[in-house]
């Protein structure tokens, strides 16, 4: 195999997890926009609210680890690789919402109610935090 076919295989591979990995993003932005109420992009840039924009950037930083450790963990098999990727973030997806669901019940921190708020609030930084340690730990049981 040629440089020029290595480099072209590993572009096509870089394209194809990318792919991948946008979409997932854009799955989870939906089923955030789902499990809080109103329109989620509306939220975020005309009521500019910093508790929606902050659950939000830490569910997708979570899912972007998710990402990233089922990239890591294909070995290089592109297929598979690939498939791994579309299923282990699409389970990072539903872990996220159910521990969203779960601490709401539990912990008795609402997300729909820290959504309404216009100030920064402390349950918005606690989820955030328990977010992204979700995705953590999802994309190491990845790996």
């Amino acid at each position: 195999m040629t440089l020029l076919e290595v480099l072209a295989r590993g572009a096509g591979a870089i394209a194809a997890y990318a792919a991948v990995g946008v979409i997932l993003l854009i799955v989870g932005f939906y089923v955030i926009d789902w499990a809080t109420p109103g329109k989620l992009s509306e939220i975020i840039r005309t009521q500019r609210n910093a508790n929606a924009t902050l659950l939000t950037t830490s569910a997708l930083a979570a899912i972007g680890l998710i990402v990233a450790a089922s990239i890591w963990s294909s070995g290089g098999r592109l297929a598979e690789g690939l498939a791994g990727t579309a299923v282990f973030g699409l389970v990072g997806i539903v872990v996220q919402t159910v521990a969203m669901l779960v601490f709401d019940k539990v912990v008795g921190i609402s997300v729909r109610e820290l959504v309404k708020e216009p100030e920064l609030q402390p349950g918005a930084r606690l989820l955030a935090v328990t977010n992204v340690a979700i995705g953590l730990i999802t994309a190491v049981a990845v790996i």
